[in-house]
């Protein structure tokens, strides 16, 4: 069981999207806050893919979901890096969760309280907080 400290960024993500949530709860309850709404950068390497040059064996859709990946670490690292967060709890669909997990920066790393594999990207957030509390 793990617990989700008050200020923690929950990320909650999929190929597509991520909704980054702070616990504004105190002591132990949980409440979540959305921030931001992450979209994929267009520009960023859209023909390359996520190590500098597309497979030809991907869909351009497989292509897009690993570079937003790829976008949300370098995102996740450079905050970890400015000290922005102290906590990090990490919620992604099984591929995007494997596309994150070895892109984290050690300081990331240190950072992460917890994850959850499920897609919930499109829950509400009271939704989001009955399964977090279920399974964190």
């Amino acid at each position: 069981m793990h617990t989700i400290p008050t200020g923690t960024w929950v990320v909650v993500a999929d190929g597509t999207q991520a909704r980054l949530f702070h616990n504004v709860g105190q002591h132990d309850t949980l409440a979540l806050k959305q921030e931001d709404l992450i979209k994929p950068d267009p520009v960023d390497g859209r023909d390359q893919g996520p190590s500098g040059h597309r497979p030809i064996e991907s869909s351009r859709e497989q292509t897009d979901e690993a570079i937003f990946a790829r976008q949300l670490v370098h995102r996740l690292n450079h905050a970890a890096l400015k000290h922005e967060f102290k906590h990090l709890f990490l919620v992604a669909d099984p591929k995007t969760m494997g596309g994150i997990r070895p892109q984290l920066h050690s300081e990331t790393s240190k950072r992460l309280s917890g994850e959850l594999t499920r897609t919930l990207t499109h829950a509400t957030v009271e939704e989001i907080e009955k399964i977090l509390k279920a399974n964190a």
